[in-house]
């Protein structure tokens, strides 16, 4: 039996929790983000995070920068997800625990991978040490939304990202002086790339790279760049478009199967009917893809909108009016927030269940 609990300075040192994990952002995939604080008398005595996969976990960094380790014995170990209790790439952290004799340990949320799953939470109540489940669980949930929704809904976290006129449009109708158009600022592109560094994939069409020659990096932020998946019915796109090169590896989902010249491509062949977003989310899944970003035209955005294979979208909306073109996407959904971006305007909306 789990104790839940919503005392308030629990609340307190799982919040602590959820600052240090964004720290991982983009950097812990596949693993969750993660932070842990240890405390003692009210007072915070060691904390870490998850860094990078393959390294230690949050509660391994926290209670290696406890001095004096023998105030272990007397202290609560707070962590915003439930401690392994298996072997992967380090040891348990539900075994380390045990080994320092923590009496207690208090967890944002349980961990939703089939290997925990529950099992770190019945590994330290067998040792007779008190546990707390649930605090700030929402939270930690949100915290972790892509390693949550790979894992419970078996497909990638999926953004949609599109700038739009203020009067709604995408494009012109010809883009002979300028390619790309660019509808927003510098700043707001800015933004976009370091969002590119905080997922693992990026998504468009083929009339997008033939129209754009876009390269879909972070070359204005620093971090990976993502995975860049592009829909290629007819195996089109030649190898002197961007998305070719050698700076990221690139997914090529076409109906046709063919052979790609270059080491950085590889090629997954489906059906282009009318349940493609339903088969390009089930490809990215069996390649471990926990997110993706769908920054398409118009068609390949609004058909993942159709069949509700979306969780959030980022709307740059300009001031500049081009009076026709390429109308916007329509989104179902009202609008959650919005905030400024210089003389932009960012919308931002969720597709919540």
């Amino acid at each position: 039996m789990y104790y839940f609990c919503r005392v308030n300075i629990h609340q307190k040192y799982i919040q602590r929790c959820i600052q240090l994990a964004k720290n991982g952002l983009g950097t812990t995939y596949p693993n969750p983000m993660v932070g842990s604080v240890i405390v003692h008398n009210n007072t915070i005595i060691g904390e870490g995070w998850h860094q990078k996969a393959g390294q230690p976990h949050a509660e391994v960094h926290a209670i290696n920068s406890v001095k004096n380790k023998n105030l272990l014995r007397e202290s609560t170990l707070y962590v915003s997800l439930e401690p392994c209790n298996h072997y992967g790439k380090t040891p348990p952290c539900s075994d380390l625990i045990v080994s320092h004799k923590i009496p207690k340990v208090v967890i944002g949320t349980t961990d939703p991978f089939v290997e925990v799953a529950g099992k770190g939470i019945q590994k330290l109540q067998h040792n007779s040490i008190e546990v707390i489940v649930g605090v700030l669980e929402k939270e930690c949930i949100d915290l972790n939304k892509r390693f949550f929704t790979f894992h419970n809904k078996k497909r990638p976290y999926i953004i949609l990202k599109w700038a739009e006129s203020a009067d709604r449009y995408m494009a012109p109708l010809t883009k002979e002086i300028q390619k790309p158009v660019w509808l927003s600022n510098k700043y707001s592109r800015q933004i976009v790339h370091k969002w590119r560094s905080e997922e693992q994939a990026i998504l468009v069409g083929t009339k997008t790279v033939i129209d754009d020659n876009p390269q879909l990096t972070t070359r204005d932020w620093y971090g990976n760049n993502p995975t860049r998946i592009v829909l290629d019915k007819k195996n089109s796109i030649s190898n002197s478009f961007a998305i070719k090169d050698n700076t990221a590896s690139t997914l090529i989902i076409s109906e046709e199967h063919f052979f790609a010249e270059n080491e950085n491509c590889t090629v997954e062949k489906c059906n282009f009917d009318n349940l493609l977003p339903q088969q390009v989310v089930d490809i990215l899944y069996q390649k471990k893809l926990q997110s993706v970003i769908i920054e398409g035209g118009k068609q390949t955005l609004q058909s993942f909108i159709d069949a509700n294979l979306w969780d959030e979208a980022r709307v740059f909306c300009s001031p500049v009016f081009l009076k026709n073109g390429l109308e916007a996407p329509l989104l179902p959904q009202k609008l959650f927030t919005k905030k400024q971006v210089q003389d932009d305007e960012l919308k931002l909306f969720f597709n919540y269940d």
